[in-house]
C-alpha cells in the first residue's frame, strides 16, 4: 500500500503569540547583564525629564512673583510713611509698618519652604531642575543617597518620587548585583592569569613537570596493579597529560581567592582618583574630594558637601557635561565597590573553611592515635 503523503504548509503562528515571544525575548534582554546597564540609564534619563515636567514649570512660575512681592512691600512702606500715618505719631506708625513686615515675612516662610533660596532672580529654579539637576535627582534616588539639595516641592512631585523610588531602588540592587559578579569574574581571571604568573613560561613548566610526575606515578601504581591481575599493561600512556595540566590551570583560575588587601587598594585607588576629579570640576581639595566620593559610594550621603555648584552657570555647558560624568563616576564608583565586597566575600568564606577543615583534621588525628598501652615496651 502506498502512504500518501501530506505535506502541510507551516502556518505561521498568530500576532498575539508573535508578540508575546518578542515582549519575552525583548524582557529577557534588558535583564540580562548587558541590558540592565542600557535599562538603569533609560530610567534614570527618563525620571529627569519626568521631574523637570513636573517640578521646573511650576518653580519658575512660583518663584517669578517673588521680586515682584518684594517691590510691592517697599512701596507699601514708602506710602504709608509718607501719605497715610504721621511718622510723629510713633504707636501708629510702628503698628502699621509692622503690620506689612509681618505679612512680608509670612510669605517668605511660605516661600522658604516651597523651595526658595533667597535668590533675586529665577535663574536658580531653572538651573536646580535643568537635565543635569533632574539626572542628580534621579540618581540619588534610585541610590539612596538622598543628598537633599534638590527636592520635590510640589504633591505631584512626591508622589512621583515614591513610585520611581519603588521600582528604581530594585532595578538599580540588580544592576549592582549584575555588574558586580561580572567585574568580579573578570578581575579574578586577571589575577589568576597574570598576578599569578599563570601564563609565564617558566611556572607553565614547573606545572608541567609536576603534573607528568603525578601522572607518571600513577601510571606505574596502575600497571603494578594490572599487572598482578594478568592484564595488558601496554595500553597505558600519557596522551592525557596536557589536558591534565589544562584542567589544572583552569581549576585553579576559577578557584583562586583575591585578597583582602588588593580590594581595599582598589576601593582607596578609586576614591582619591575621584578626589582628583572633583578637585578640578568642583573646585575642592583634595580632602574635601575624598571625603565626597566615599560619603556618596557608600551611600550615607549627609549633604554637607553636595555637586552641583556648576549648574549655578546658566549656558555653561562644559560644566553640565562634567557634572553628568561625575554621575557617571557614581554609578561605575557602586559597582565597583559591590565588585570588591563580593571577592571579599569569596576571600573571607574561603579562610573560614580552611580553618573549619585544619580545626577538623586536628581532632580527627587526636582521634585515629591510639593511647599507650601498658603491655607493650618501648622501642630499644
Amino acid at each position: 500500500m502506498e502512504r500518501k503523503r501530506s505535506i502541510r504548509r507551516r502556518q505561521k503562528p498568530p500576532f498575539a503569540e508573535r508578540f508575546k515571544d518578542h515582549c519575552r525575548n525583548f524582557t529577557a534582554f534588558m535583564f540580562s547583564n548587558v541590558g540592565i546597564i542600557f535599562l538603569v540609564a533609560l530610567y534614570m534619563i527618563a525620571g529627569a525629564f519626568m521631574f523637570i515636567a513636573i517640578e521646573g514649570n511650576e518653580a519658575l512660575e512660583r518663584f517669578a512673583q517673588i521680586p515682584s512681592k518684594r517691590v510691592e512691600t517697599a512701596m507699601r512702606l514708602w506710602q504709608i510713611s509718607c501719605c497715610e500715618v504721621n511718622v510723629f505719631n510713633k504707636t501708629v506708625f510702628e503698628e502699621r509698618v509692622g503690620e506689612e513686615i509681618r505679612a512680608y515675612q509670612e510669605r517668605v516662610v511660605v516661600w522658604a519652604r516651597r523651595g526658595w533660596q533667597g535668590s533675586d532672580i529665577t535663574l536658580e529654579s531653572e538651573t536646580q531642575w535643568s537635565f543635569s539637576g533632574g539626572f542628580l535627582y534621579s540618581l540619588t534616588v534610585i541610590t539612596t543617597i538622598g543628598y537633599g539639595n534638590i527636592v520635590p516641592r510640589t504633591e505631584w512631585g512626591k508622589i512621583a518620587t515614591i513610585f520611581y523610588a519603588i521600582i528604581g531602588m530594585p532595578l538599580f540592587l540588580l544592576y549592582l548585583s549584575n555588574i558586580g559578579d561580572i567585574l568580579a569574574k573578570s578581575f579574578k581571571w586577571t589575577y589568576a592569569k597574570f598576578c599569578l604568573c599563570q601564563v609565564c613560561p617558566g611556572v607553565a613548566r614547573r606545572r608541567a613537570l609536576r603534573a607528568k610526575r603525578r601522572a607518571r606515578t600513577e601510571e606505574r601504581d596502575y600497571q603494578s596493579e594490572l599487572g598482578d591481575n594478568g592484564f595488558d599493561t601496554a595500553t597505558i600512556t600519557t596522551s592525557n597529560v596536557e589536558d591534565d595540566i589544562e584542567d589544572e590551570i583552569t581549576a585553579e583560575t576559577q578557584t583562586v581567592t583575591v585578597p583582602i588587601t588588593i580590594c581595599i587598594m582598589i576601593m582607596i585607588g578609586y576614591i582619591f582618583f575621584g578626589a582628583r576629579l572633583f578637585a578640578d570640576w568642583e573646585n575642592w581639595d583634595i580632602l574635601d574630594g575624598s571625603y565626597f566620593c566615599f560619603i556618596s559610594l557608600s551611600s550615607i550621603g549627609f549633604g554637607d558637601i553636595v555637586p552641583g555648584a556648576s549648574l549655578q552657570t546658566k549656558g555653561d555647558t562644559k560644566m553640565e557635561i562634567s557634572f553628568i560624568l561625575c554621575a557617571i563616576y557614581l554609578l561605575l564608583g557602586m559597582a565597583l565597590i559591590a565588585m570588591c565586597f563580593n571577592l571579599m566575600q569569596e576571600q573571607v568564606i574561603y579562610k573560614i573553611r580552611s580553618l573549619k577543615k585544619c580545626v577538623r583534621g586536628c581532632f580527627q588525628c587526636k582521634k585515629t592515635v591510639p593511647p599507650p598501652s601498658d603491655e607493650e615496651e618501648p622501642e630499644s
